[in-house]
């Protein structure tokens, strides 16, 4: 297992994510604790050290399945992380109490590591209110220990990122992005590595296969990537791809089985990054891939002739997002801080946006099909 400095700290580069762990019967609330706990007892074998949950994950039951399944072992032979729900906004008043219902589901008396979750457009607001004192909360449980690193996770804006930044940046240690190499353009991830090196802030990251779609490619990205590393499997490619990006210091894979969790500590058991031609190569890949989305350039003409004063742009980024994930909750998300009459539902279909549009995007379709998306 490679490991990864971290303060005074080797974390293993590799950390078992606890949002996909194996079910029964598909019932995502309902864990199967036996292939769960033969998993970390493998993980723990072979050197991953780092372990992630949070209060919403299978339908709240993650971190007690796996605060049970690390209580085996050593105390302080394992990190643990989880984090403040705020992505339901009717928890922000309830800092204290969840926090110690997290200990207790947990069985542990300290967190190694916790996270303010998801901040983004919907929460950013709600996690500067001062009225919440989540702020003041988390790093009073980090004065009296029980709290011993804190950070982030962020799937909103760079902009939202930078306002949570410019607010607490000084005491984050550490910030989890969505991270792999087609996000590396698509969600502006390069962009917000580089604001987290500014800020000093190690990456953590989530999401590095997105969500299984980088494990499986088509027969003509995997054979261009083949042609380069014959003994690769495709998974590797994206753990290779985030060995190559400085700054990242945990990977979190959300592995579903046994196999899979082979594969990845496969992986990890050595640092093998991508050379100039090999990174060119993963990255046509993630374009190919990307050929399907829409075209805008965010040029904005059309919004000065959009009677309904819609952020065009804005809503053609998250319906490619929405398209291309297949749904997700980024989308829906991000309209949730967009007034009902911002909402791409709003189009009256007049067409004077694609008057003025320089790439002919067909933009009252679009509108169209992406809230009808949302609808179903």
């Amino acid at each position: 297992m490679i490991y990864q400095n971290f303060q005074d700290l080797k974390l293993s580069a590799l950390g078992l994510g606890a949002m996909r762990l194996p079910v029964v019967d598909g019932n995502d609330a309902q864990i199967d604790v036996a292939a769960t706990e033969e998993m970390v007892a493998y993980a723990m074998e072979k050197g991953i050290n780092y372990y992630d949950t949070a209060w919403g994950y299978h339908n709240g039951n993650s971190e007690t399945v796996i605060g049970k399944a690390l209580q085996k072992y050593p105390r302080e032979s394992f990190y643990l992380a989880t984090k403040f729900p705020g992505y339901d906004l009717s928890n922000m008043p309830k800092v204290e109490e969840i926090f110690e219902k997290q200990l207790e589901k947990c069985g542990v008396e300290y967190f190694d590591f916790y996270l303010f979750h998801n901040v983004c457009e919907m929460n950013i607001d709600a996690y500067l209110d001062e009225q919440y004192g989540i702020y003041e909360y988390l790093m009073e449980q980090k004065r009296n220990g029980r709290i011993r690193h804190l950070g982030f996770s962020a799937h909103g804006s760079y902009d939202v990122m930078k306002r949570f930044l410019e607010a607490y940046g000084k005491d984050m240690e550490f910030c989890q992005i969505q991270l792999n190499y087609v996000d590396w353009t698509f969600q502006g991830a390069k962009e917000k590595a580089e604001l987290l090196e500014a800020y000093h802030i190690p990456v953590w990251v989530m999401e590095p296969l997105r969500g299984g779609r980088l494990a499986k490619l088509s027969e003509e990205g995997a054979q261009k990537l083949k042609m380069l590393r014959p003994e690769e499997g495709i998974p590797a490619w994206a753990f290779r791809f985030l060995q190559t990006i400085p700054g990242v210091t945990v990977t979190l894979s959300g592995m579903s089985n046994m196999e899979q969790l082979q594969d990845n500590i496969r992986t990890y058991e050595e640092q093998k990054p991508l050379n100039e031609e090999e990174m060119e190569a993963l990255l046509s890949v993630a374009a190919d891939m990307q050929n399907h989305m829409l075209p805008c350039t965010a040029c904005r003409y059309c919004v000065s002739h959009c009677p309904k004063g819609l952020d065009i742009p804005r809503l053609l980024e998250l319906y490619n997002e929405h398209s291309f994930t297949g749904g997700g909750f980024i989308a829906p998300m991000a309209l949730m801080a967009v007034p009902q009459e911002k909402h791409p539902s709003a189009c009256v279909g007049c067409r004077s946006c694609e008057q003025v549009c320089p790439q002919q995007i067909k933009i009252s379709e679009a509108m169209s099909n992406f809230a009808a998306q949302l609808k179903g």
